[in-house]
């Protein structure tokens, strides 16, 4: 049985936040184990040539459209309706996911996570600024300056870099990616789903035999 999904992830995508809740809620059903990858989403775009949605399909005649008509039809589907647009996205990123990367290595990456996506995507916490942000993280039970001294390491530093080039080597272009496999198998052998649309064939590839 596939019991392990990896998230590639980085919090400055509002995907990040709407998938975030509803693949809970397939792990909890399958009983999967849930790894979070802390990436860089803009050294992402710059290894694949990839861009945010707004930016790709701005001259596609109805594209951005469409895709925010799809975006209110998923957080109707799974009641997400504390989500708002942060004031300012999209922002840089860069601080908070190394101080994530430095929670994971603590192996709190998940709890980290699940406790800064509502200050960031329903409460519009300001990312780019250290006291605000720092309460914030503290406010979750963390130990915000810390967190902060260790991003500023070239061991985190690299460690991010390292993440992000591996999940594009993986084939990761974008967020949500997340790849599914058996606990302990190589790596290799994950499939890999992108798009928080894909929750279905994710469910079904955790519990086939």
């Amino acid at each position: 049985m596939a019991n392990r999904v990896e998230l590639t992830f980085d919090f400055v995508s509002p995907n990040a936040y709407l998938v975030w809740w509803p693949l809970r809620d397939v792990l909890r059903r399958t009983g999967a184990e849930l790894d979070v990858v802390p990436i860089f989403l803009g050294g992402m775009h710059k290894l694949t040539g990839n861009a945010p949605p707004m930016i790709r399909n701005k001259d596609v005649k109805g594209k951005v459209e469409y895709d925010m008509l799809e975006m209110q039809r998923f957080i109707a589907r799974h009641n997400l309706d504390k989500f708002r647009m942060h004031p300012q996205f999209p922002f840089n990123s860069i601080t908070l996911q190394r101080m994530l990367f430095a929670a994971d290595q603590d192996g709190r990456g998940v709890q980290f996570t699940e406790a800064m996506l509502p200050a960031i995507w329903e409460q519009g916490v300001d990312v780019l600024n250290p006291e605000t942000l720092g309460a914030a993280i503290a406010a979750a039970g963390f130990d915000a300056q810390d967190l902060f001294a260790r991003s500023q390491t070239d061991e985190v530093k690299q460690g991010l870099v390292a993440n992000t080039s591996n999940a594009v080597e993986r084939g990761a272009f974008g967020i949500p990616t997340m790849f599914v496999g058996k606990t302990g198998a190589d790596r290799s052998t994950f499939e890999m789903f992108f798009g928080k649309e894909r929750l279905d064939q994710i469910e079904e590839e955790l519990v086939k035999g």
